[in-house]
This record gives C-alpha cells, sequence and structure tokens, in this order.
C-alpha cells in the first residue's frame, strides 16, 4: 500500500534534500521520528515510516483503561552528517519547511544523529509550538500533559535521561525474554553492541545491570573489546553527544579493532543500534551470535536475514525490540504512566515482555521468524485500528 503522504525537499542554500513519508494517518495524527545522516533517502524514510505504522498497531489493545490508542505511522529524514557545521541551519530550514505537517497531522522527535534537545531547539528557531502539537486536540487536558511529558524529559538516573532508558529497557527486555524462553542464564551470556548513543547505550547498561557481560562496542572510531567484560559506566559517561567514546578512558586491557569488529566479536548476543541497514548478505557470515536484537531501526537486510535464519540466527525485529521508545512517550503524554523513573522502566517491562512473548510463541507455533510473527500481529490489528478510527481520520 502507498504511503499517504510523500514529499521531498531541496534546501535552497545547500541543495540538500530532506523527505517526509505519513504511511498512515489514525485519528487524523502520525508518529515518527527525524533522523538526520549523509545519504539518507526517501526509500529508507519510506520503509521507517511503515514500520511506525506496524509499531503502534502492536502496542494497540482493547483495554478500556488504557489512555494512550496508537497512532499512524510515520517518518522525516535529512540526508546530511550532523558534524557538518552547516546540519543545525539545514535542520531549522527543514522544519520550516514541513511546520504545517508538524502543525496538523505529524509528531515528530529524536533519532539517529538526532537529539531531543537539538530538534526542540531548532523546533523553536522555526516557530512551531511544539513537534508532537498535532497530538494537543487529542488530550483530555493538555497543559497537565505537556507538563507531564516535560517532567519525565527531565528525569535522569545516574546520568542518562528517562526517555533513552525508556528504549534502552524495551531493547534488553526483548532479548532477556528471548533467553528466558531458551532456557539461557544471563550470567555467563556475552554481548556486542554496535552503537553507544542513546538506543545502544542505555542497552548496554540494562543488560550489564541484568547479569550479562558486555564484550564489545563500536562507535564511528572503531570497536573496543574486551572478553572479560568492559566497564560500560566509564564508556557511557566519557561518550560525546553523537555516541563516540573518548579513547582516554580505556583500560590497559581494553583493545581497539577495526569498526566492523563487533560483526564477528565472540557473544551470543549482538546488538546492532546505530545505522540502518548494517548486515548485509556479505558480512552476515561472519556472525557468531544466536541472537541478533535490532534496537536501530531496519539494520539486517531482509536477504541476509534469510540466510542468518538458516544457520540458526534469529533476528529479534525493531518494529517489536525498539517500540519502546515511542511507546513511553505517549503512555507518559496520554497520562497512563508518570513522570518516575520507577513507574516507567516497569510498564515498559511488562508491555515489551509480552509484546516479545507473543511474538516468539507466535513464530514458534507458525514455524516462521520473529519478523513475520510480529508482522502478522501488526496486520491483524490495523484493521481493528482502522474499523474502530477510520482509514484517514
Amino acid at each position: 500500500m502507498s504511503p499517504l503522504i510523500s514529499l521531498t525537499w531541496r534546501d535552497h542554500i545547500t541543495g540538500r534534500e530532506g523527505y517526509l513519508v505519513v504511511d498512515r494517518l489514525v485519528r487524523g495524527v502520525s508518529s515518527g521520528g527525524l533522523r538526520m545522516r549523509e545519504g539518507c533517502s526517501l526509500e529508507e524514510v519510506t520503509g521507517l515510516a511503515r514500520g511506525m505504522t506496524m509499531k503502534e498497531a502492536l502496542h494497540f489493545n482493547d483495554d478500556p483503561s488504557a489512555r494512550y490508542i496508537p497512532l499512524g505511522g510515520a517518518k522525516g529524514g535529512i540526508d546530511c552528517d550532523p558534524r557538518d557545521p552547516a546540519a543545525y541551519g539545514i535542520l531549522v530550514r527543514y522544519l520550516r519547511a514541513v511546520r504545517p505537517y508538524i502543525e496538523t497531522v505529524w509528531t515528530t522527535g529524536e533519532d539517529l544523529g538526532l537529539t531531543q534537545d537539538l530538534i526542540d531547539r531548532a523546533a523553536a528557531e522555526a516557530g512551531l509550538v511544539s513537534t508532537i502539537q498535532a497530538i494537543h486536540p487529542l488530550l483530555d487536558d493538555e497543559e497537565a500533559a505537556r507538563r507531564r511529558l516535560a517532567d519525565a524529559f527531565a528525569v535522569d538516573v545516574d546520568g542518562i535521561g528517562l526517555d533513552e532508558l525508556a528504549g534502552g529497557c524495551g531493547v534488553a527486555e526483548a532479548a532477556l525474554t528471548a533467553l528466558d524462553r531458551a532456557g539461557v542464564a544471563y550470567e555467563g551470556t556475552r554481548v556486542a553492541v554496535q552503537g553507544l548513543g542513546t538506543m545502544g547505550g542505555a542497552t548496554a547498561r540494562f543488560l550489564l545491570r541484568a547479569g550479562l557481560t558486555i564484550v564489545a562496542v563500536a562507535d564511528v572510531k572503531g570497536t573496543i573489546s574486551c572478553p572479560e567484560g568492559l566497564d560500560v559506566e566509564s564508556l557511557l559517561a566519557a561518550r560525546d553527544a553523537f555516541g563516540t567514546v573518548d579513547r582516554a578512558v580505556l583500560r590497559p586491557g581494553d583493545r581497539e579493532l577495526p569498526g566492523d569488529a563487533w560483526l564477528s566479536a565472540d557473544a551470543e548476543i549482538l546488538v546492532p543500534a546505530a545505522v540502518s541497514y548494517a548486515i548485509d548478505t556479505a558480512n552476515q557470515a561472519r556472525i557468531r551470535a544466536r541472537w541478533i536484537v535490532e534496537a536501530a531501526n531496519m539494520p539486517v537486510l531482509a536477504e541476509a536475514e534469510e540466510l542468518l535464519a538458516a544457520r540458526g540466527i534469529t533476528v529479534l525485529p525493531d518494529i517489536v525490540v525498539n517500540s519502546g521508545t515511542n511507546a513511553w512517550w505517549w503512555w507518559t503524554l496520554f497520562g497512563d504512566i508518570g513522570p518516575d523513573a520507577d513507574e516507567a522502566l516497569a510498564h515498559t517491562r511488562r508491555s515489551m515482555r509480552a509484546l516479545t512473548e507473543l511474538m516468539l510463541e507466535r513464530a514458534e507455533a507458525g514455524g516462521t521468524t520473529p519478523r513475520a510473527a510480529a508482522h502478522a500481529i501488526a496486520a491483524a490489528r490495523l484493521p481493528l485500528i482502522a474499523e474502530r478510527f477510520g482509514h484517514y481520520h
């Protein structure tokens, strides 16, 4: 099915292009982050927008006590290196150009290459009230809801904001659910993480605190490895805004390896938490892990996933694994949870474990991959959402 809205914007100063795709509306609104990276394309953004539709549908239920009703899916993207000195100006001009959509149908937030603080600053400069103002008419008490979300974003736990922690908690819970179903102990289970930014950093913390061992992390400078386990908290504290670790904090036993060395790490779990299309048909042959947990959006190419499945390697798909971040925003805004770390993380764990369990049970029963099972669950829920709220409103 073609997306409802698909547009390409060209910056009149730099010639850089940006994209907006609204895959579907529910109650007149869609949800999906804004990313910035060199090489971002309309095709990529279209796939991400469709994925957001499925993520939203996967969190749909008929619980009458739930205030959050999932939205439609959308995504924005800008083809530019976020480290480019011109990047901020491009971001502001992009937001000015798509302002009518943000005001009416598209709620957005941080994604690859952009932090929420940066987007909020650029949005204010572009004349927007908020990057989620399209949802305000759906709120019972807009002022209280906005205050609740602002308070939640102000929560910090040991140096990491609650918004990051919610996403990482969801990824970690999906991985732990898979271990539990397989009867694998947390202690002694090794993990390699590609990307130590918003999602990867928080995921590494939660898996470490659950008893797993983080043996490798990769950033733009390369892979940091230690078979006995890395000092994750030191690495997290030494990150810059883009998730790049200051190598000055490395210990004598830590090794610096090439950037793609995380793929062949001697680990049971790989967590790609950076760019899309990281695992392809060629480099998948180097993977020795039992599970790949997609913290990033679309990190494993479909053809590569088929080859991995044939080798007995299970991919836990992004549309389930990293959906906790988006859901946390709306659980908080609509009032299902308050601006409290313990409450938010407990709610995230319950929801993500139930969703992951359902997906893995469906996959096992049908002899399919977890991704096929997740798609089937979403496909069954989308008609229910359309029946209840209509196809375009």
